[in-house]
């Protein structure tokens, strides 16, 4: 009978030792390796077709979805997670909304109705009201900022079903507007009181959905290998994309987790900012596998792209993550050979289209960057 019970979902401790992902966290996690996935290679279809605008687009968005319902989890985890049967079922719910919108992925990018990705974006969103409401009822300090995240939220799902009547530019403004609120949310419902947060742990999370991101990277570098035991022909050229990707994804990789993250969180509004200048990271890291198909395709002579601009699909996203980390993390514990070093490398990550052989000069970049981070560690910051 006491495994039955419900545990009052009570603020966790910020400073908690030892405090690690947990089990259902991380099986959380598989279903936006799905998701991910699904809308890397939709991109890369579209890149490779020539439909960059189109394909950015619809990919902003989706991932907007992907990204937003996994950092409102991982934040309430952060504060009030317990590990009660109710807890794992309305998880587990979160989980089936994201499928769901998995499902619907490629009909956005085939210009259709974004139905289905609302459906499961909304079912994620109801659960997550659920979490809220039981939060409020368990902790009276922090009660009206669990309301009022609940009641945001709960508004917002009913204009996003309301939104699927709609068409054509007015349903693209709605579009617009409902994602401006969503985020507006966090920052309307912190100011009547900060939830804790527990720095080691939700920078622990965001690092290891970026290893998920990487990972995809690390799949479009083995298919280039699989393409290329297939087209003969084609042989050479893959197996460099190949061998240089896993370069570049292994230095990514580097530069990501060099600075202390947990150092980056101290205060509510570097917590915002880390939190949503990582939809830059999450996006371009997703963007960077699809550019790698679509290196992959114009060596095949499938896509419909110049070699040059099947270079900037690889470049450009990896110039963004870089000095997107930069600004968030590595900046304030750098010195000034690293904060000059690691944008000016992003920066001239560019120039790669110039080079005859794709991601060369990427990778000698970025190998560069990696090997000043060595010799420059961290400056320890005090207080």
């Amino acid at each position: 009978m006491t495994a039955a019970r419900l545990h009052p979902m009570r603020p966790r401790d910020p400073h908690e030792p030892g405090r690690t992902a947990s089990t259902l966290e991380l099986f959380f996690d598989l279903v936006f390796v799905v998701a991910v996935s699904i809308a890397a290679v939709a991109l890369a279809g579209q890149l490779a077709e020539g439909h960059v605008a189109a394909g950015l687009g619809h990919y902003a968005v989706v991932f907007f979805a992907i990204w937003w319902a996994w950092m409102n989890f991982t934040w309430f985890a952060t504060s009030f997670a317990t590990d009660d049967w109710l807890y794992r079922v309305l998880t587990i719910l979160q989980m089936a909304g994201v499928l769901v919108l998995a499902a619907g992925i490629d009909a956005v990018f085939a210009g259709e109705r974004i139905t289905v990705v609302v459906l499961g974006y909304v079912v994620m969103r109801v659960a997550m009201i659920a979490q809220w409401l039981r939060a409020a009822r368990a902790d009276p300090a922090h009660r009206r900022t669990c309301l009022t995240y609940a009641g945001g939220i709960g508004v917002l799902q009913v204009l996003w079903l309301g939104l699927l009547a709609l068409s054509g530019p007015v349903a693209t403004v709605g579009l617009v507007v409902l994602i401006a609120a969503e985020v507006a949310v966090p920052l309307v419902a912190e100011r009547h009181g900060t939830t804790p947060w527990h720095p080691h742990h939700i920078t622990e999370r965001y690092g290891l959905f970026t290893l998920i991101l990487l990972g995809e990277s690390l799949l479009a570098s083995a298919n280039a290998i699989i393409e290329a035991l297939h087209d003969d022909a084609a042989l050479r050229p893959l197996i460099s994309i190949a061998v240089l990707t896993l370069v570049v994804t292994a230095g990514l990789w580097w530069i990501y987790f060099w600075p202390p993250h947990h150092e980056a969180i101290r205060s509510l509004r570097q917590s915002l900012t880390y939190g949503y200048v990582h939809y830059v990271v999450f996006a371009a890291a997703g963007a960077f596998s699809a550019g790698i198909e679509v290196e992959v395709d114009t060596r095949l002579g499938h896509g419909e792209l110049s070699d040059v601009a099947a270079s900037f699909t690889v470049t450009v996203p990896v110039a963004v993550f870089v000095l997107a980390i930069w600004w968030i993390a590595l900046r304030a514990v750098g010195d000034r050979v690293v904060n000059t070093v690691v944008p000016l490398g992003a920066l001239l990550v560019l120039a790669d289209p110039v080079i005859p052989v794709p991601v060369t000069l990427t990778a000698a970049i970025v190998v560069a960057v990696v090997v000043v981070l060595v010799l420059c560690p961290p400056v320890e910051r005090g207080g």
